[in-house]
């Protein structure tokens, strides 16, 4: 039985959790307000496809013209350019809708980079690549759920004045980060990639 592909999506699960808890792209989960609405998912569906578009553009076409350390520079803009014309798409065209409202991500693009860098230096094939673009998405969504629980036990529990709030959620976020980087590290080491 071939267990790569359930560790390439543990794997890339954990790998956007401390990308997104390394301060690169949620907001709304630290406040209360914010929804995890229509136009999050949509951003979801975009990062998805983004990351494997991306992943495609530089392992198939970029990097046989441009070799080493270069490619790597240009990562960002493209990404960048991918994810932001993608959005505008979608949001101006399908879903009508402004996607900068009532959002929890504050930087998809970069969230979009991160993981593109990942699956440069990890997958190989397609199949890999839709695994752990499959992975990254969960990962988020995962976070936000965890999170989100952790704010609905703190409403019912007795917690001191000074966490209350964004404080918890940092606290939170720190130890479960932490987890994630052990648990990260463990499974990559399974896939052999390192």
């Amino acid at each position: 039985m071939n267990v790569m592909p359930l560790l390439l999506l543990i794997y890339s699960c954990f790998a956007i959790n401390l990308v997104l808890q390394c301060a690169l792209g949620l907001k709304g989960i630290t406040e209360s307000k914010a929804q995890f609405n229509r136009s999050a998912f949509a951003k979801l569906l975009l990062i998805f496809t983004a990351v494997i578009f991306t992943w495609f553009l530089f392992s198939r076409i970029l990097f046989s013209l441009v070799h080493g350390i270069y490619i790597y520079v240009l990562l960002f803009p493209v990404s960048m350019i991918v994810y932001d014309s993608a959005e505008y798409f979608v949001f101006r065209y399908i879903v009508k809708k402004d996607a900068g409202s009532e959002s929890i991500f504050t930087f998809p693009g970069g969230i979009t980079a991160a993981a593109s860098f990942i699956c440069l230096n990890v997958a190989n094939t397609f199949f890999e690549v839709f695994i752990m673009s499959f992975g990254f998405v969960s990962g988020i969504f995962l976070v936000n759920l965890v999170i989100r629980e952790i704010r609905s036990r703190a409403a019912l529990e007795s917690v001191p004045f000074f966490l209350r709030g964004k404080p918890l959620v940092l606290v939170s976020m720190g130890i479960l980060s932490l987890i994630l980087l052990t648990a990260s590290v463990l499974v990559f080491r399974m896939i052999d990639a390192g």
